[in-house]
């Protein structure tokens, strides 16, 4: 069986922030999707997620055209070439976030978590990420996350110092322990799935995730009639809920090769396909 995506993206800068420092984009002929979400004073979080999110997009476009990844930082033993080549993009990405702060003192101490998505062959997909931003996997009803956050309430959950309660009331829920750009060198982690028909990839900034629980994300998702409105819809939610944070959502569908036409029917227009 064939499988092909069908992909929607929006961010959205929040009810309170006056400028978002959110950025994302995707290129499905490379099959790369990336979120990011930027800190730093004035704009330079802003800077840091545009960064991150183009040399990421650039890294695999060169290495398409090219037909092959240049690898940088660490690479890890035994594994598949494109999860290395999705580690050597978000490791170049922090260096060139890096260099960027120490040029300008306007960006000093600029940084940006990141999570990205490379698909390959149609199901297989592999999966980086630093920082607190996320990717979901729906599956029918179900919902999973797959990254971890880096983050200092994160920590104390997995160490069983807080529960998750405790963890959502937190006052320090922005303190993150891991972020493109805050040091020279960076470990982004990194796994590898393979999808199943009508599975769909949530990529989201924590704008989101702070006001939207696990299983409404997954109930949006399922109901929508189509991905662009279900963006929307999770999006309105959390700014119905205070929106204290730039919201970005980027949604990747699953679906198979013969039904892209009925999608365009029904949607009345095409996202993007790969």
């Amino acid at each position: 069986m064939s499988l092909r995506v069908d992909v929607a993206g929006k961010s959205d800068v929040g009810c309170v922030r006056s400028n978002n420092e959110d950025n994302f984009g995707f290129d499905t002929r490379c099959g790369i999707f990336v979120v990011c979400d930027g800190m730093g004073g004035m704009a330079a979080g802003e800077v840091a997620s545009k960064i991150g999110v183009d040399v990421v997009l650039n890294y695999f476009r060169e290495g398409s055209e090219g037909g092959t990844f240049v690898p940088f930082g660490v690479q890890q033993e035994n594994a598949p070439a494109r999860l290395n080549a999705l580690g050597s993009a978000i490791q170049l990405a922090n260096s060139v976030i890096f260099e960027a702060a120490k040029r300008q003192a306007a960006h000093s101490g600029m940084g940006s978590t990141i999570v990205a998505v490379q698909v390959e062959g149609g199901d297989s997909y592999s999966v980086g990420h630093v920082g607190d931003s996320r990717v979901y996997l729906v599956r029918g009803n179900t919902i999973r996350q797959l990254t971890n956050d880096h983050s200092l309430v994160a920590e104390q959950v997995r160490r069983g110092l807080m529960t998750v309660e405790e963890a959502k009331r937190s006052t320090v829920q922005n303190i993150i322990t891991r972020a493109l750009g805050s040091e020279q060198s960076v470990t982004p982690d990194l796994d590898q799935d393979v999808a199943m028909e009508g599975d769909t990839l949530v990529l989201c900034s924590d704008g989101l995730t702070q006001h939207v629980e696990d299983r409404e994300i997954a109930a949006m998702v399922n109901s929508a009639p189509e991905l662009e409105s279900a963006c929307d819809a999770m999006i309105e939610k959390a700014k119905e809920r205070g929106g204290f944070d730039n919201v970005t959502v980027l949604l990747i569908r699953f679906v198979h090769e013969s039904l892209l036409g009925k999608i365009r029917g029904n949607s009345g227009k095409w996202q993007n396909s790969i």
